[in-house]
């Protein structure tokens, strides 16, 4: 694995850091005697409560698309910058393609200038591995064979993104690297109407719901834990060899949507068992893996989360902070 020492009295931007990726990350980056890590977040779909509460992590509230705030934070001189702020996901862009458009596209583009103009070190985007691939791409998903035919707004603009950050390394040698995440789930993550499916079906389950799979339950999904996806992150901020590389940060592993739903509903103890509904018109793909051979090559990664360890650690992080999760989900 790579040399986390090169965090140690760096400044690093976190863009997104309230959320259930950053705020995780952040946590790992002040633990490693970061001399400040600064978390921008809008709290559109995150909340202070879940930022780590520690002296070397300065949270300012504020938007990637204001100059303002871009403005301020790269005053600061951030040496590395992980940009995570995103509209999320499928179902939020295609209610509100031009949201997407904005924070997505326009969004990352002024963070990259910015990036640019202050000469960072190392810029780590995160793009969507469920995003762009597609169904003209074979399983498992290796980096080269991306899809140009999606089904969302959020898929196009996740590719469009990467688009972007080469851009800026072929133009002007920003070092970049594109993290393809896969399905993460794990604590940080509160449940909404636009979160993932798990922290969804930790909320509902644990008051006493049924869970609503759309489909028949066959469908899979490559469920990764945070903690895994925040290792591999890691090793892009320092790794050389990943300077304008995409990558993978998945588990390599498939499980079926009605097997995690079971799970779920054994450990919190629901017996509202499973409701089915239909399928959503762009949820196209019933089957999702990822190759990680190439993360492990470049950059030493290696999931060490089993997903069985990985919702227990789950329910145990929403068990513990269940008033604030119950008052704060928002459906």
């Amino acid at each position: 694995m790579s040399n986390f020492n090169e965090y140690q009295d760096k400044v690093v931007l976190v863009t997104g850091g309230a959320g259930c990726v950053g705020s995780n990350l952040s946590r790992e980056i002040a633990k490693l005697d970061a001399e400040k890590v600064i978390i921008l977040d809008n709290l559109s779909s995150a909340y202070e409560w879940n930022i780590p509460d520690l002296d070397n992590i300065e949270f300012i509230k504020g938007d990637i698309l204001d100059d303002a705030v871009l403005k301020r934070v790269f005053k600061e001189k951030p040496t590395k910058v992980f940009h995570l702020a995103a509209h999320f996901a499928n179902q939020n862009s295609v209610d509100n393609p031009e949201k997407d458009l904005m924070v997505n596209g326009i969004g990352i583009l002024k963070v990259l200038q910015y990036a640019q103009l202050t000469g960072v070190e190392r810029f780590v985007y995160s793009s969507s591995g469920c995003g762009v691939y597609g169904l003209d791409s074979k399983m498992p998903f290796e980096e080269h064979d991306i899809s140009i035919s999606l089904h969302t707004p959020y898929q196009v603009t996740k590719l469009l993104g990467e688009l972007y950050t080469n851009y800026f390394n072929n133009l002007y040698d920003l070092p970049i690297v594109n993290a393809r995440f896969f399905n993460v789930f794990g604590p940080g993550e509160v449940p909404g109407k636009y979160r993932n499916v798990i922290p969804n079906f930790f909320y509902w389950s644990m008051t006493k719901q049924a869970l609503p799979i759309t489909g028949d339950g066959s469908e899979t999904r490559d469920w990764t834990f945070v903690g895994d996806i925040v290792n591999g992150l890691l090793a892009m901020g320092v790794e050389e060899k990943a300077i304008g590389e995409a990558i993978n940060l998945g588990s390599s592993k498939d499980h079926k949507v009605i097997d995690m739903a079971n799970k779920v509903n054994a450990l919190t103890g629901n017996d509202e068992g499973i409701a089915y509904i239909a399928r959503r018109n762009w949820d196209a793909k019933t089957k999702l893996l990822s190759s990680i051979e190439k993360a492990k090559d470049i950059l030493g990664y290696k999931p060490t989360v089993t997903f069985d360890e990985g919702l227990e650690k789950t329910y145990q992080w929403f068990s513990k902070n269940w008033d604030t999760i119950e008052e704060s989900a928002e459906f």
